[in-house]
């Protein structure tokens, strides 16, 4: 009952965003948008504000970081791969185009924004300890408030009717059914984690501000940690599949990059795989974003 409070909390910011979208004074939305692209580094200062306190507790840091690292790989090839097989079957052929230095530098520096947010919330609870003064910031609040903002951004998200179409439906499919397959093979190769631990952090997408925060409500801190360590990776991963091999694979690479293909990695979808596998990466990060809060906290109250 309680995983379903939570998906229903989750849901309901998510449609009162988008059903108050156009109702709300042009002011207030003005606002939210400029908010929006950076409430994402808020959340993560929260997050490993909370996460720090966790690891008070272990001994032994590569019990994360190996399972996280593990499972990034496994999931991000994994929807590479499907989705590529998925097209391949289908006669389709391969693409091409090129990428500059210019956004690849643009990426890097997005990424180090968000692992500069961890670092400046590690940094807070650690002065917060060592000064002996409460600093809390509610992590699972502050969730809510970005689902809210994120369906206000989705009510305006240039989708068409034309662009729901079963082929582009494949790209979102060969990211679930990879990402099942690299949860399988990660419970493989790791040791510390059960086949139903990795495919419920498999199910995050790289969605990292929202998987980190749902499993450590409903599993623990620990492997929210791992969650957390997982999606991050695994932006990192697709980031560089778009870059090395988006150019000839662009489906797969969409793909690869799960529920960020919406926002974080869509202006490499547009230079690495072109204006016209946008409406690909549109529909699937959409998908994929609605898809992951549901997946996750199903799976973590089984």
């Amino acid at each position: 009952m309680y995983a379903l409070w939570l998906i229903f909390q989750l849901l309901f910011c998510l449609a009162l965003g988008f059903f108050l979208a156009k109702k709300i004074p042009t002011a207030l939305k003005h606002i939210a948008f400029q908010v929006l692209p950076y409430f994402s580094y808020v959340l993560l200062i929260a997050i490993a504000m909370e996460f720090f306190q966790a690891l008070q507790y272990m001994t032994n840091f590569t019990v994360i970081l190996v399972p996280a690292l593990t499972l990034a790989a496994c999931t991000s090839i994994g929807a590479f791969l499907c989705c590529y097989v998925l097209f391949k079957a289908l006669g389709y052929q391969n693409s091409s185009g090129r990428v500059s230095l210019a956004l690849v530098f643009s990426s890097l520096l997005n990424m180090s924004y968000a692992c500069l947010a961890l670092i400046l919330g590690f940094g807070l609870a650690y002065a917060a300890q060592y000064y002996n003064f409460s600093l809390d910031m509610n992590s699972w609040w502050l969730l809510l408030i970005f689902m809210l903002l994120i369906g206000l951004d989705l009510a305006y998200a240039p989708l068409d009717r034309s662009w729901l179409n079963w082929k582009i439906l494949l790209v979102p499919l060969g990211c679930i059914v990879g990402s099942i397959l690299g949860a399988y093979i990660s419970y493989i190769l790791l040791k510390q984690i059960s086949f139903k631990e990795a495919l419920l952090l498999s199910q995050g997408y790289g969605f990292y501000s929202m998987s980190g925060i749902v499993i450590s409500e409903l599993k623990g801190a620990e492997l929210g940690s791992i969650a957390l360590i997982n999606d991050l990776f695994r932006e990192i991963f697709a980031i560089l599949l778009m870059y090395c091999l988006g150019w000839r694979y662009p489906r797969a690479a969409i793909s690869s990059a799960g529920a960020t293909a919406m926002d974080v990695t869509l202006p490499m979808v547009k230079q690495a795989c072109g204006n016209d596998f946008i409406p690909h990466a549109m529909v699937s990060g959409f998908i994929l974003s609605v898809l992951a809060p549901i997946a996750v906290s199903v799976l973590a109250a089984i």
